[in-house]
């Protein structure tokens, strides 16, 4: 198959062609390339699809879980992602060979894109076995959602060589407990800011500031510029979300955009989008941690931290694309190219030997973000109302699983793992 459009191609918009083998590779990619059949894709615009970092699908779950593989990845499909993280605090929480493998089983019979099972770093005993399942890790350095277990301080120089031996990246959770504030009684956003501050975050980076050489490791849901330069500086991939980069604490305040680590204060944001919007945040995830309307409705400091965004993140930030606030190329590789890089994954670009994962849209018709109107079977978005521009088209390995909008594409979705990474060579 040939396909001919206009798109995003070697960091600009241009006329071309791409073919696409039967297994959904890309086999060459020009002005003009031979072969049959053609689709044309008209004056829509075309962009390689997402991969999200950071997803919490809640498969397995607890029994009034709004989410699983199958509602999740429909609405991730929609949101123009072809690829998520999935993150291990499900219940039970995914931290042994056996969960892991069932997790991999339940990807290959619900989901529609391709979910990278991540196993939570909990003991150095178990690494070795779970890095022969599990895509990657993930290590929590403070209490989130689920049951997890956060290692002492003293464990972690052990965690991290054992994660650098099996070669997978690893993903922190930074947040320092022991710079937590628990006077404070959080009724609203401020208040939950102020209970777990930027200074535990900024001390957390730091409990990891001698990683060992050869580990890929990577700092998610960054809420600060300082947070995002100190990663940079310790050689760290960082990611950004857009309720971190969209939201403020002092413009929200119910539990509705409790999250963790929290919003921060407006001129906080504001840094941090400068940040993100200059490219000095590599990468863009969104955290997407769905929970019912009615849990969110309990008391504040009951209430579980966590906003869907899988479906609105691209489409967010597309707008922003369209309205001059974003570059493009910035988007792309945050999006796109960078996680694609850090998992040494084929995709990401539309480029030979990269999987034919794309998305068309119409820069001409945004429109508003209504919950009513979305996917999610959590029924709310922190971004109601906000304007968004949402993919007419996706393909995952050439094959189309949205048309002009609507969901087509059952079954494409596979379990993958990011490529392991030899060791580094001992110094002589």
């Amino acid at each position: 198959m040939v396909f001919e459009g206009r798109g995003y191609w070697r960091g600009k918009i241009t006329d071309f062609e791409f073919g696409v083998d039967a297994e959904g590779i890309i086999t060459r990619v020009g002005k003009s390339v031979r072969g049959s059949p053609r689709k044309n894709l008209g004056d829509l615009l075309v962009l390689p699809s997402g991969i999200d970092l950071h997803a919490h699908f809640r498969d397995p779950g607890p029994t009034d879980s709004v989410e699983n593989f199958d509602s999740g990845t429909v609405s991730a499909a929609l949101g123009g992602i072809s690829a998520a993280v999935d993150m291990p605090n499900t219940v039970p929480p995914t931290t042994t060979a056996d969960r892991v493998v069932d997790k991999i089983a339940r990807i290959r019979a619900r989901a529609h894109i391709d979910i990278l099972p991540y196993a939570a770093l909990t003991g150095a005993s178990s690494v070795r076995r779970l890095g022969h399942v599990a895509a990657g890790f993930k290590l929590f350095l403070a209490p989130t959602t689920g049951d997890l277990k956060v290692p002492e301080t003293s464990e972690i120089p052990t965690l991290l060589e054992e994660v650098r031996a099996s070669g997978l990246p690893l993903h922190v959770h930074a947040e320092d407990p022991a710079k937590f504030n628990p006077r404070e009684s959080p009724t609203e956003t401020d208040a939950w800011d102020r209970l777990r501050p930027a200074a535990a975050e900024l001390a957390a980076i730091e409990r990891l500031s001698s990683p060992p050489p050869g580990l890929r490791i990577h700092i998610a849901h960054v809420t600060t510029a300082a947070a995002a330069d100190r990663a940079r500086e310790l050689g760290a991939g960082s990611e950004a979300t857009p309720h971190h980069l969209l939201l403020s604490s002092s413009v929200f305040g119910t539990a509705f955009q409790k999250v963790n680590p929290p919003l921060r204060a407006e001129s906080v944001r504001k840094e941090l989008w400068e940040r993100f919007r200059t490219g000095r945040i590599p990468m863009l995830a969104s955290d997407h941690a769905p929970h019912s309307i009615s849990l969110k409705e309990e008391p504040f400091a009951e209430a579980p931290s966590g906003v869907p965004g899988i479906e609105t993140m691209m489409p967010l930030m597309l707008e922003l694309v369209r309205r001059g606030d974003l570059p493009l190329q910035v988007l792309v590789r945050a999006i796109a190219r960078h996680p694609a890089l850090h998992l040494g994954l084929p995709r990401g670009a539309l480029e030979p030997g990269c999987e034919a994962n794309f998305l068309t849209l119409d820069f001409r018709a945004p429109r508003a973000l209504r919950a009513r109107n979305l996917s999610a079977r959590c029924g709310w978005t922190p971004f109601e109302g906000r304007s968004a521009i949402f993919p007419v088209d996706h393909y995952v390995r050439g094959n189309r699983i949205v048309e002009d909008g609507e969901f087509v594409g059952s079954g494409h979705g596979r379990a993958l793992r990011a490529t392991p990474l030899p060791p580094p060579l001992p110094k002589s």
